[in-house]
């Protein structure tokens, strides 16, 4: 029987309807209001909010980047305006509408405050450009990037929208020197290969789900801080941090429908509300709500999430402001493992030898993970130049996963030679939970002392993480014996104990898990019963970090110094809480140093110097290993140094930043590869990372808008325990790679609401992971876009065409049984509604 899955169609019905009852026609008449905002000086002001209110009912626009607004309004009425804009004071008058067409002839003129950036990001943003220029995580102040001597790339929600990019994966292409490693949630930056510590959410450490890819619904930008910054972070990658920004809620009534359809039955809905609850705007919500149902190009693989997200933000008086926000995360999918080549031998691969479809796990095969995270943020002003901040967040995360995957080797013949036309297998089953728990008090204090303004951050953290007890493993291996045992390895000299069969016209020993025929892929149930697996409970596990810091930006002139020392106590507990409880601590002394010079007001000259430390015990939590787990790896240590320089030009509407890095490592951890022990760890030696960046964005014309970059990184191996690697390359990270995304919209009165985008990204050749006996090629990858807003309605219509020359490309490797290839051509649509 056809079994229909009721919630995720329900879910569906109810994203549909939405939106078709929020876009009925309204049957009063209406009339366009346009004008223009500016300061006293006769310069636009961009990003200016300007609500319209008439009992009770508000409608919200903004000015673009010359200042322009326009919004319809209903005739032959009064509307009470008032317009704010960061750094200006409001602005407020009655609006009468006419029968026709209005035009305000006179600009509307904002007088210029003293008014800041908010302290912490407790409300949010109005801007509509494709990058942030400012930073709230970087430095633990509100700062604009330009004046942050550390290089910070910024993904905006509106380059987001615009590309489709449902997923972190889609969004991060369009950032300089990161380069998609697999299907996972791992990434290379800067040449250095991401741990699961790279992602950190509105400055806080999490639990990431290093093998699913995070929704985007609920994001307002992604901050890609390079370089190591664990003078900032606890046990952060030395390449480089990716920062999630949630959205906030804002004092304007918004409301925004987003539904999404496309190739491999890509099903994607989005909701997001937001506006204040009380008339005083002390108490605002907003309302994130995501969807995804769809297939992939794959074979077998699928996903099904969902993603909601609450926040409140409470702001009584200019001094206090609390918010409290609720993350919950529900996927439902199958990990997947790569494409399998066969034939190959050293010299000699076919990457084309199997489909890029291809797949090898079983149809029963599962992986689930559920993940609920609670983050609160209260601030409150001391003083004039004092306040207070404090920072919690609480994650519970869990997965339920079955598999069938390689054991990266070919199948044995009798001989112990490979079958290159078998691959070995492994069945597995693993529960595991974690909690983890950030507490961050801080007091930040500006003051001037002979002639020295001073922004002096001191604070306290506290982050924990536990692997609770509970979990466990269970990993179906090895060869089987004829007294019906079985063993983790095949011995040719004792052939005479092990049962064997004919595959393919070769004899071999039979596996404990059938073997992968690549010549004849079959796809079907698995009864796990028929194995013999290996019971291993995950041993309850606990990291503990504290730190005490201090940070100092002293402006002097030109001159801004960034310095900044962190003290930095980590305990790392095995088998916690129980009888054979083992312990190790290490502590760091970490230094920040950095300086900005202001050549004139567009361009800023930078140099930087940072030192990171990132013990083993969260990265060795990826895989079972022998207690205590952190203890039998040293700690991975890595220090930046970087020159730059960032520049604003066009009234700041043009972004143009260059930095020179040089990043060295040691202690490297990776996996063994080893197909006896899939689990098995190995320090790697060292290697150094020196690269240039160019990006750019902003707009070429008001209605033109880009983002480009390029990157050169030349990572090499400076020390291993196989001499004969030394100087080599570093695998799985491209020297060149680029990106490109532009969106014009055209002007004239015939062709007014039509939009198109293009984009293009580069990636040069990479070597696998884990062996280097073949590369994967370079490529190049053409996308278009074509937008459509009516220019008196409310609705955009979008279709994105991905990879538009249908280019065979791979993002990433492994080994010749992990191949992780790119997404063929695919379309997708949108119809969002905002209110």
């Amino acid at each position: 029987m056809y079994h229909i899955n009721k919630p995720a169609y329900f879910l569906q019905f109810v994203f549909i309807s939405l939106l078709l009852l929020a876009i009925l026609p309204s049957a009063n008449a209406q009339s366009k209001l346009s004008g223009k905002v500016t300061d006293r000086t006769g310069l636009a002001i961009k990003g200016a909010t300007l609500l319209f209110n008439k009992n009770d009912k508000q409608l919200v626009t903004s000015t673009d980047t010359l200042g322009l607004f326009s919004v319809v309004l209903e005739n032959n009425r009064t509307y009470q305006l008032r317009v704010t804009a960061l750094g200006f004071a409001p602005y407020q008058a009655n609006i009468k509408t006419a029968a026709a067409d209005s035009l305000i002839k006179n600009p509307i003129v904002l007088d210029a405050t003293n008014q800041e950036l908010q302290t912490v990001e407790i409300v949010g943003t109005n801007g509509k450009k494709y990058y942030g220029n400012y930073s709230f995580s970087a430095t633990k102040t509100a700062s604009l990037n330009k004046d942050i001597p550390q290089a910070i790339s910024s993904i905006s929600k509106e380059l987001i929208a615009d590309r489709q990019a449902g997923v972190l994966s889609e969004a991060i292409k369009s950032v300089t020197s990161v380069s998609q490693s697999s299907f996972y949630n791992q990434f290379a930056i800067r040449g250095i290969n991401q741990n699961e510590e790279g992602v950190i959410i509105n400055g806080m450490r999490t639990r990431q789900n290093y093998f699913n890819q995070p929704l985007t619904s609920n994001l307002e930008r992604i901050e890609v801080i390079k370089g190591p910054a664990s003078a900032t972070f606890s046990s952060v990658d030395p390449g480089g941090s990716i920062n999630l920004v949630t959205k906030k809620p804002l004092p304007q009534q918004r409301r925004e429908i987003s539904i999404s359809g496309g190739s491999f039955s890509t099903f994607r809905g989005a909701l997001d509300f937001t506006g204040p609850l009380d008339e005083g705007k002390t108490l605002l919500y907003r309302l994130n709500v995501g969807y995804e149902n769809s297939k992939s190009f794959r074979n077998l693989q699928f996903r099904k999430g969902y993603i909601i997200a609450p926040s409140f933000s409470y702001i009584p008086n200019e001094k206090t402001s609390l918010s409290i926000e609720v993350v919950v995360n529900n996927s439902d999918s199958r990990l997947d493992r790569g494409q399998a080549i066969f034939g190959a031998t050293a010299g000699q691969t076919d990457l084309n030898s199997t489909p890029i479809r291809f797949n090898m796990g079983a149809s029963n095969d599962k992986f689930n993970t559920r993940d609920v995270m609670l983050m609160a943020n209260f601030s409150h002003k001391l003083g004039k130049n004092l306040s207070f901040n404090l920072a919690y967040m609480k994650q519970d995360w869990n997965e339920d996963l079955v598999e069938h995957r390689t054991n990266n080797a070919f199948a044995l013949d009798e001989n112990s030679q490979p079958i290159r036309s078998l691959a070995g297998m492994i069945a597995v089953q693993r529960q595991q939970k974690f909690s983890t728990e950030n507490l961050s008090p801080y007091f930040s204090l500006s003051a001037n002392s002979f002639g020295i303004k001073h922004q002096i951050v001191t604070g306290y953290d506290r982050i924990s993480t536990q692997k609770l007890r509970g979990g466990g493993s269970s990993t179906a291996q090895g060869y089987r014996l004829k007294d019906g045992t079985v063993t983790p390895r095949y011995d040719a000299a004792k052939k005479e104990l092990y049962q064997f069969s004919t595959v393919n016209g070769v004899n071999a020993p039979v596996p404990n898990v059938e073997h992968f025929n690549l010549l004849n892929p079959s796809y079907t149930l698995k009864n796990l019963s028929d194995y013999t697996f290996t019971k291993t409970e995950i041993a309850p596990a606990y990291y503990l970090v504290n730190a005490i810091y201090l940070q100092d930006q002293a402006t002097i002139g030109r001159f801004t110094l960034t310095l900044g020392l962190r003290q930095e106590w980590y305990e790392d507990y095995a088998n916690y809480q129980l009888a054979t409880e083992q312990k190790i601590n290490f502590a760091k002394l970490l230094p920040r140093l950095g300086a900005t010079f202001r050549i004139n007001p567009q361009i800023n000259a930078y140099a930087t110097y940072l030192q990171g430390y990132q013990p083993q015990g969260n990265t060795s939590s990826l895989v079972i290993t022998p207690p205590p787990s952190g203890s039998n790896f040293k700690p991975l240590e890595s220090d930046l140094r970087e020159f730059g320089i960032k520049s604003e030009w066009l009234n700041a509407n043009l972004m143009i930043n260059i930095a020179a890095f040089e990043i060295n490592q040691k202690n490297l951890l990776m996996n063994a590869n080893d197909p006896l022990d899939v689990n098995r760890l190995i320090e790697r030696g060292a290697q150094r990372s020196r690269g240039i960046e160019i990006e750019s964005s902003g707009f070429i014309k008001d209605n033109w808008q880009f983002n480009v970059g390029y990157s050169y990184v030349n990572a090499i191996v400076t020390d291993d325990f196989n001499p004969q690697i030394i100087g080599q390359r570093v695998q799985n990270t491209p020297r060149h790679s680029a990106s490109l995304w532009t969106r014009y919209d055209l002007r004239q009165e015939k062709l007014k609401g039509l939009g198109f985008g293009a984009g293009l990204q580069y990636s040069g050749n990479k070597l696998p992971l884990y062996i280097r006996d073949f590369t994967l090629p370079a490529y190049t990858v053409v996308d278009a876009a074509v937008y459509y807003s009516p220019n008196t309605s409310k609705v955009q219509l979008s279709m994105n065409l991905n990879n538009l020359l249908n280019r065979t490309y791979w993002v990433g490797a492994q080994n010749y049984l992990r191949l992780f290839p790119g997404t063929p051509r695919n379309v997708m649509f949108n119809i969002t509604y905002r209110i």
